[in-house]
């Protein structure tokens, strides 16, 4: 599956994981099908930022609300890797519920994707266009 993000999207996941760093960024992918329009920093409410995330509940229920009155889908979750890789983590697998969404990983300027599929983490493709 070969998934699309907007430049703005794009740029909102660096910016979110430079402005929070050496803490962990997260926040919501949202779009239609397979792109992704806007990545919605949200506040990481996990007792240790610096070493894992956890997505502000109050943000998760106000887009799943915008959702299901017409708005943009949650089409995934993006967090960054302050002292890592751009890949899942130990930590990501045990955290993953396998329901098909995109994770957005940034690590040293660096964003990848991947399908939290039900066998565990999958590389996804992906190019940055308008759409």
């Amino acid at each position: 599956m070969l998934v699309t993000i907007s430049p703005t999207a794009h740029a909102a996941i660096l910016a979110a994981a430079a402005e929070v760093h050496p803490h962990e960024a997260c926040g919501l992918l949202v779009g239609t099908g397979t792109h992704i329009s806007t990545a919605r920093p949200a506040a990481n409410v996990h007792p240790e930022p610096a070493r894992h995330f956890e997505i502000d509940p109050a943000a998760l229920i106000a887009a799943h609300r915008a959702a299901r009155a017409g708005g943009p889908q949650i089409i995934g979750y993006f967090h960054s890797h302050p002292n890592g890789l751009a890949r899942p983590s130990a930590t990501d697998a045990a955290m993953a519920s396998g329901d098909g969404r995109v994770w957005a990983i940034a690590a040293s300027g660096v964003v990848t994707m991947w399908c939290d599929a039900p066998s565990g983490f999958e590389p996804l493709s992906y190019a940055i266009k308008e759409g």
